[in-house]
């Protein structure tokens, strides 16, 4: 693809912060459980935008943009159980506790849990929790950032505060990693980033990131899409993705909504192939405002990653790219799956395809896997064309 040479999205401090967080209630992310949240809620810790500050007091005191126990009078901390919006590999978690002074928690710690289907409360206290943050210590008022050193693939995140105490925002940035079970049930977005589309360059986010292009569900504002700064030079604007496994775009859906004095003049797609080539997919096309644009496209070509060029400038809402995996992008993206899994989940996965489980304890064992497995196994990773 022609252009500038790509850049990852911008981001200040450390790198795992140009990733997305998994965690956001935008994405799907919700906290289902806590043992205290007397002074204020749970539910404050995934949204989206920052913590402000309140100076509001209600019967129980203060009140705070975030989720705060109270005062602990016995042995033990507190607690709160995150449901990734998007299940994957976390790179690295920070712990806001912006506005909390005099009452935020010393010290905090995160584990990881993957579990099958929708848990309850009760299945998911029972989970097999594993280490992702041993005990570290916080700053109050402060985005305590820490970097994790993680491969698997998780589904639930679980906080612990030492001893009580509040926070205003979990951010829990990382990788998605894709169900490839879900993939075979019906149509698919190979951009969207709940299936593990990713942004790797973007020329601009001035005034918009640009995962916010690939999120879930529609914009409910301007603010919920990718806009660039004005172009006052030569060229225009892109972002380059890559999307969740290699595939054939059968249809595009470039949705300008409420863009109306910002939107691009135009616009095109160009694929990149495993093997470097490029494939144009929409030539250069004229946009409108305020408006959902979907293209068919022939699909005659797998691609593994997409370029949006817009021109020369302006924001978007959504990009979706609807189509199908390649046989060999949908063999990549369930082994990618399935080595990323936890030992007990994969385990619980083998079992419910009726592997033996000697067979099951070997295979786990064994990962990556590599040589003859037994059909059912060969069937999952492949899809249903193997």
């Amino acid at each position: 693809m022609t252009g500038p040479a790509h850049s990852g999205p911008s981001f200040p401090g450390p790198s795992f912060l140009a990733l997305p967080d998994l965690a956001r209630r935008d994405l799907g992310g919700a906290v289902v459980a806590a043992n205290d949240e007397f002074f204020a809620a749970r539910e404050n810790l995934v949204l989206p935008h920052p913590a402000v500050p309140r100076a509001e007091f209600g019967h129980k005191g203060k009140e705070y943009d975030g989720w705060e126990t109270r005062r602990r009078r016995s042995p033990g901390h507190d607690w709160a159980i995150v449901r990734l919006g998007a299940p994957g590999v976390v790179a690295g978690v920070v712990v806001d506790t912006a506005f909390f002074t005099g009452n935020y928690p010393p010290q905090a710690s995160l584990e990881g849990a993957a579990v099958e289907g929708h848990p309850s409360v009760e299945e998911l206290t029972r989970a097999d929790w594993q280490p992702l943050l041993p005990l570290s210590d916080l700053v109050g008022d402060t985005a305590n950032a820490f970097a994790v050193d993680s491969d698997r693939r998780y589904t639930h995140v679980r906080l612990s505060i030492h001893p009580d105490g509040g926070v205003a925002r979990l951010r829990v940035h990382g990788t998605v990693v894709a169900d490839p079970r879900l993939v075979d049930a019906g149509p698919f977005d190979l951009a969207a980033l709940e299936n593990g589309g990713r942004v790797t360059g973007v020329s601009n986010a001035h005034y918009g990131s640009p995962h916010q292009l690939i999120g879930r569900g529609t914009a409910r504002s301007m603010g919920e899409g990718w806009e660039n700064a004005r172009r006052r030079g030569t060229g225009n604007d892109w972002v380059d993705l890559d999307l969740a496994c290699e595939g054939a775009v059968t249809l595009a859906e470039l949705d300008t909504s409420w863009f109306l004095g910002n939107a691009p003049g135009t616009a095109s797609l160009t694929g990149r192939t495993a093997d470097g080539g490029e494939v144009e997919l929409l030539p250069r096309t004229r946009l409108q405002p305020d408006t959902r644009h979907r293209f068919v496209l022939d699909g005659a070509t797998g691609v593994s990653s997409v370029r949006l060029d817009v021109f020369p400038d302006g924001g978007m809402a959504r990009l979706r790219l609807w189509g199908r995996p390649t046989a060999a992008g949908r063999a990549a993206l369930g082994r990618r799956w399935f080595d990323a899994l936890p030992d007990v989940q994969a385990l619980e996965v083998l079992g419910s395809l009726g592997v033996d489980p000697a067979e099951a304890g070997r295979l786990v064992g064994h990962r990556p896997l590599s040589g003859e497995l037994p059909p059912a196994v060969r069937a999952l990773l492949a899809g249903r064309a193997s």
